[in-house]
């Protein structure tokens, strides 16, 4: 492996597919985020396509949903949070005074690690995102909206006989599903994922990976997970985190066959994280 980094370096490998034929969807500059006086983040500069699955994997710790949670300003939420840099989204400025958290959270949903259903009706968790920002006008306009989501989340045909029952009620995998229809049902532009399949059994998993595969026609994805092998499955594109920084970004066959720095390949390989 020619001119890798050393070990220790943080000079970051970092390289986009020129082969891409998806448009940039999230373009981070930059990005430092602090939490008082401690620095998370040092100066991220990634490009995000669009319609496809970007996977960050890293050690607990190296900064990977620090910066997922920085494309939604989730962030914001932090007393003690500060970011400095530029996200831009379709080349607007998602943290500039103008920009409403919580208009852009429409437009980039999130799916946590435990799958965290209102405590309302499947039906109602889905119809919720719609109704707050205004999106139908009528009942039957809901009811497509609700249908239409559940479908894209491959759940429809499972709850379609009982949607007055609680999101509660559901399995953990299909409760991450309907989380995800939620998402999906505010029409968003980005999907953000913090490790979605921590908390399922291997069949749940695999059911949310096919899901993933799906939703990449239409969506941009990013997606943080500890498991190498589904960033593997999932994705076109990983960027490896470490203490912080950036490390290296690129295809993700590359990134798993022909890493250009010691430390992605010493990860990968087992020998720390």
């Amino acid at each position: 492996m020619a001119d890798a980094a050393a070990p220790n370096s943080n000079k970051a490998t970092v390289y986009h597919p020129l082969q891409s034929t998806q448009p940039v969807k999230v373009a981070a500059s930059g990005v430092e985020v602090f939490y008082a006086d401690q620095q998370a983040l040092h100066g991220i500069t990634a490009n995000i396509h669009d319609r496809s699955v970007t996977a960050f994997i890293g050690p607990s710790g190296c900064g990977k949903s620090t910066f997922l949670r920085c494309i939604n300003r989730m962030n914001d939420t932090i007393d003690t949070a500060r970011v400095r840099g530029s996200i831009r989204i379709d080349d607007e400025e998602i943290n500039d005074r103008g920009v409403d958290p919580v208009l852009l959270r429409a437009r980039v949903g999130m799916v946590f690690q435990k799958p965290n259903p209102f405590p309302k009706s499947i039906y109602d968790n889905v119809a919720y995102g719609p109704r707050i920002h205004g999106l139908a006008s009528s009942k039957d306009e809901l009811d497509a909206v609700v249908e239409t989501s559940l479908r894209k989340a491959g759940l429809w045909d499972e709850v379609a006989d009982r949607l007055d029952q609680p999101g509660n009620s559901l399995s953990g995998g299909q409760q991450q599903r309907l989380v995800i229809a939620r998402a999906i049902a505010v029409n968003p532009e980005v999907i953000l994922m913090d490790e979605p399949c921590s908390a399922l059994d291997p069949i749940a998993t695999a059911r949310i990976e096919e899901l993933i595969d799906e939703l990449r026609e239409n969506y941009c994805l990013i997606i943080v997970t500890h498991s190498m092998a589904q960033a593997a499955r999932v994705s076109q594109m990983t960027a490896f985190f470490h203490l912080g920084h950036l490390v290296e970004y690129g295809p993700t066959e590359e990134i798993f066959t022909n890493p250009r720095d010691r430390r992605t390949q010493d990860y990968i390989t087992g020998r720390f994280g």
